[in-house]
This record gives structure tokens, sequence and C-alpha cells, in this order.
């Protein structure tokens, strides 16, 4: 009895995208991908594309889409045979599941946090905060909590892009505190600014910026 095959490399070009696949991915993140797959093309073979009979992909969607924009002419392929229609839509939803979480003390001790960056992981800004005493005191604001019916505007960015750090340096958003829990609790955690009040905006941005 002859075993099928679990991988095989193919031409890239009879890969077919699956265009019912729920899961989208930023331009920022892309770009992040094909960079990480220019640069390590190698971990492919380790983590092929899922494609049932028809070569559609059922895992792998994104990766697909940046090998063709990093120049690939050929990836790894895992068959999944004999699946029912059921079981494909099971997988391709179970498949963009994240179940875990990052240990954030031990990336920080074990690796450089912008080289972690660079290879594509969104490294949360307060987790940029790692030059203070673990005994230092951190004197920040409590957050702003929006509060409707409140009047606000709603300006947004793709996470990590320039856009974001221009927004963040033309707007002088600061570091403040989650509102509503006491440094130590369980929930304390520190972040970039979301929400602010007009007049508190006024004072820091728009009176330095007619200076």
């Amino acid at each position: 009895m002859s075993k099928a095959k679990k991988m095989e490399k193919i031409d890239i070009k009879l890969v077919k995208e699956n265009t019912s696949n729920p899961r989208y991915i930023s331009e920022s993140k892309f770009k992040k991908l094909v960079k990480s797959i220019k640069e390590f093309p190698e971990m492919l073979e380790k983590r092929p594309i899922v494609v049932d009979e028809n070569m559609v992909v059922l895992g792998g969607n994104m990766r697909l889409k940046a090998c063709k924009k990093a120049g690939l002419k050929e990836i790894y392929v895992s068959v999944a045979k004999d699946w029912s229609e059921e079981k494909k839509k099971e997988f391709v939803v179970k498949d963009n599941i994240g179940y875990g979480e990052w240990e954030w003390d031990i990336l920080a001790n074990d690796y450089d946090l912008d080289v972690l960056e660079n290879w594509g992981l969104d490294v949360p800004i307060e987790d940029q905060i790692d030059d203070l005493e673990d005994d230092e005191e951190i004197e920040l604001p409590q957050s702003v909590q929006l509060e409707p019916p409140k009047e606000y505007v709603l300006i947004m960015a793709e996470p990590n892009s320039v856009d974001w750090e221009e927004l963040k340096e033309s707007l002088k958003l600061k570091m403040v505190r989650r509102g509503g829990y006491k440094k130590g609790s369980a929930f304390d955690s520190v972040a970039i600014e979301r929400v602010s009040w007009w007049s508190d905006f006024k004072k820091r941005y728009v009176n330095s910026s007619t200076k």
C-alpha cells in the first residue's frame, strides 16, 4: 500500500487563492510578510500551504499572495485529500484562530524587541518601556474613557505604519495608564492614549503650534 505524499513542491501558478477565505491582512502586515519570506524562504518548507485536491488553498491564503509578491516560482504544498466541504470550511476557520498569547517577559529577555518587530511581530507599545527599573515609579495620567453621547472624531491608521508614527508625533500623543484601574492591579497597563478631551488637546497641541 503506497503512502500519499504529505508535501510536494509545485509551480506556484497551479495553486489557487481561496476567494471564500474570511481572513484579511493589513497592507503594513502584508509588506512584513513579503519581507519575511524574501529573507527566510526556507521556513516555507517547514510550513507548507494546505490545499485541497483542486489546488485551492485551505490554509495559507495570505502566504500564497505574499509568495507571489516575493517573486517565488515554486512553493511547498500539503494536499488534504478526501475532505468533505464542511471539513474544508472548518479547517479554514480553525487554521486562522490564534489560541496562544505571547509571554513578553521571555521575549524581552531572550530577544531584541526591535528585531522581533523587524520579523513582523507587533510589539505592544507598553512593552517598549523597558528601560525603567522594576522599583521605579512611573507617574502617568489615567487614560480618558470614551463616554457616549459625547461628541468625538475618530482617526485611524494601520498598526506599525508610517501614518501611525506620524499621527502619534503630530498629535503629541502621550503614554497613559489604563483608566479605572489602580497601579499594580491585574488589569493595570500602560499604553499610548486613545481618547483626549478637546480642552486638553488644545493646551498641548494647538497652543504650542501657534507659538
